[in-house]
């Protein structure tokens, strides 16, 4: 089965081929340079880009791959969460060659297809834990099957990956700032009471990073105030010895904070052998060396995608379409685009198996987590 891949739920725009649980090809066209004029992205300039890109980026992925768009099995697109006009291009982009081919069509939710984008270089052990850490969501599932991922933990206000960002901007660095200051982090000298671990004095699996992010910019403004640095930093060997301490201090107590939650949710799940990091901040090699360990240490297995599929990228959403698809779920073309804040009941994904009757009821369903609002 052929699988064609679309992701556009924020400021990359992206498509992938996936073939018999295979990757063919990918093409991405960032949009970094565009955003980071105004220091973060700006949605409507976002929209306007996938727009722009879409449409020449599927000729240039059937041309190296040297397939025609005839042969799709499948078109599968990011449905969300995500930011609503870029989720809509590429939702209506896919529907319309769904229709146009005749083929079938299926919405993949993002935050799903990180967690299954490692199975496109090694195999995914279920039932495993999976620990999503990205700009926008910091969950925990336990993860039964493809089509089967039970949340168990979410982010209650800034995600992991938001902070960084944030502290990146604080601190002056260039935008996007979590990849520079990791970079900075491996440079400095951790101090491990410099910064609290947030949200651990309690009995759930939630996140909160928004605290974490407020003592940085407190102890910012009141110990690093008499330095400069160019800004932004764009380069570590301009950045003094203070700022990479600094950086390295907040990197180890972001890190630390996901790991407890991370064994707290494997003592909760003694059946659960296997983690499974995704995401975007899944590419922090202190995050990556620390989940080895934890796992190492209990006798178990972690996994994780290379850097390459950490980012959003339509690998993944690829890769999940293929999974969902040769199940035979499908989507009826009213389906509609999820954005982030929006609540996901977990009948909103009616997908019906391919070549049946659309379902109103929950036969079929993929299960989703509420997204927090």
């Amino acid at each position: 089965m052929l699988c064609l891949g679309i992701e556009s739920s924020c400021d990359e725009t992206a498509l992938a081929l996936v073939e018999d649980g295979r990757l063919l090809d990918a093409v991405l066209a960032s949009q970094a340079d565009v955003h980071a004029l105004f220091g973060g992205v700006v949605p409507e300039l976002a929209s306007r880009e996938h727009c722009r890109y879409m449409g020449p980026l599927l000729d240039v992925l059937l041309r190296r791959s040297g397939r025609r768009a005839a042969e799709l099995d499948l078109v599968a697109a990011a449905r969300g969460p995500g930011l609503l006009g870029s989720l809509l291009v590429g939702v209506a982009f896919a529907k319309g060659l769904a229709l146009g081919l005749g083929t079938r069509f299926l919405g993949v939710n993002h935050l799903h297809a990180h967690l299954l984008a490692a199975g496109l270089e090694e195999t995914l052990p279920f039932p495993a834990l999976g620990l999503l850490v990205s700009g926008g969501h910091t969950h925990l599932y336990r993860m039964e099957a493809p089509w089967k991922l039970i949340p168990l933990g979410r982010t209650l206000d800034d995600a992991a990956g938001e902070a960084f960002d944030k502290v990146g901007k604080i601190l002056g660095l260039a935008y996007p700032g979590g990849r520079l200051l990791d970079a900075l982090a491996q440079e400095g000298r951790a101090d491990p009471r410099l910064f609290p671990r947030p949200y651990l004095d309690n009995d759930n699996l939630d996140f909160s990073f928004s605290g974490l992010k407020t003592a940085v910019a407190t102890y910012a403004a009141t110990r690093l105030n008499d330095l400069t640095w160019p800004r932004p930093l764009v380069c570590t060997a301009d950045a003094p010895q203070a700022l990479k301490d600094c950086c390295a201090s907040f990197n180890l107590a972001v890190v630390e904070t996901l790991c407890a939650k991370a064994e707290r949710a494997l003592d909760r799940h003694p059946d659960l052998h296997a983690l499974v990091l995704a995401g975007g901040v899944a590419a922090n090699s202190l995050l990556r060396e620390r989940v080895r360990d934890l796992m190492r240490r209990r006798g178990g297995a972690a996994l994780a995608p290379g850097p390459g599929l950490c980012t959003d990228n339509a690998a993944m959403i690829a890769y999940a379409g293929w999974l969902l698809g040769r199940e035979g779920f499908c989507h009826d073309l009213r389906m509609e685009a999820i954005p982030r804040g929006k609540a996901l009941p977990a009948d909103m994904l009616r997908a019906a198996r391919a070549g049946g009757a659309w379902q109103g009821d929950r036969a079929g369903t993929i299960p989703e987590p509420n997204t927090p609002k």
